[in-house]
């Protein structure tokens, strides 16, 4: 049988999106994980960009008020750095979310049997497969990226406010904060997309026969 070429980027995502509205719950479930992992990276991240706003103002109080707080503050430098603790934190944070993403697309790779063979009797190439399945990815990922960075930036400044007052806003380097919460959207989108990687290259490499012969 002859393989079709592949499918134009719109048609792609279309079916991306109509299988993550079929399976919306499913897919809330995946993307609340990676909620909660990213909007503790912006958290994290937010929150040392405040610290290191407020410490360049040079108050002895709020120093004081940093180093109660546990902020490692280096004094030659002036500036705010993370701790080991605080790293390994972050980084088994992401671990999890990656595994649980892993697991969740592997499940629904075993749910999607049926169509994936029908997809590939239809002549759907691998890799056409796979693109569905990143492109599906990427839409969580992205819109459980964005809403965790919210989310963990409201709550960091929200934690601000009550410490400091309305200092922050006045000492706070928004770049530096735009930074944080575009890398925390960059790190979440991609950890969905290495997430499901795997799942996507089990699903583009099964034969359609077997696919078909799953009962559901």
């Amino acid at each position: 049988m002859e393989r079709l070429a592949g499918l134009p980027l719109k048609i792609s995502l279309g079916i991306a999106l109509k299988s993550i509205r079929v399976r919306f719950f499913r897919s809330l479930i995946t993307t609340f994980s990676l909620v909660l992992a990213v909007a503790f990276l912006s958290f994290t991240h937010i929150s040392d960009d405040t610290a290191q706003s407020l410490l360049s103002l040079g108050d002895s109080n709020i120093l004081s008020t940093l180093s109660s707080l546990g902020y490692d503050i280096d004094s030659a430098a002036d500036s705010i750095t993370a701790s080991p603790k605080q790293r390994w934190i972050v980084f088994l944070s992401l671990l999890v979310c990656v595994v649980g993403i892993i697991n969740a697309q592997l499940m629904s790779v075993t749910e999607r049997f049926r169509e994936i063979g029908t997809m590939k009797c239809l002549g759907a190439l691998d890799s056409f497969v796979v693109k569905i399945f990143l492109i599906e990815a990427g839409l969580q990922g992205l819109a459980g990226s964005i809403a965790g960075t919210v989310l963990g930036g409201l709550a960091s400044l929200a934690m601000a406010l009550m410490r400091f007052g309305t200092t922050i806003f006045t000492s706070l380097s928004w770049p530096a904060v735009f930074e944080s919460i575009l890398i925390a959207v960059l790190i979440g989108t991609s950890l969905s997309l290495l997430g499901a990687l795997y799942p996507a290259l089990v699903a583009a490499r099964m034969q359609p026969v077997e696919a078909m012969r799953v009962e559901q």
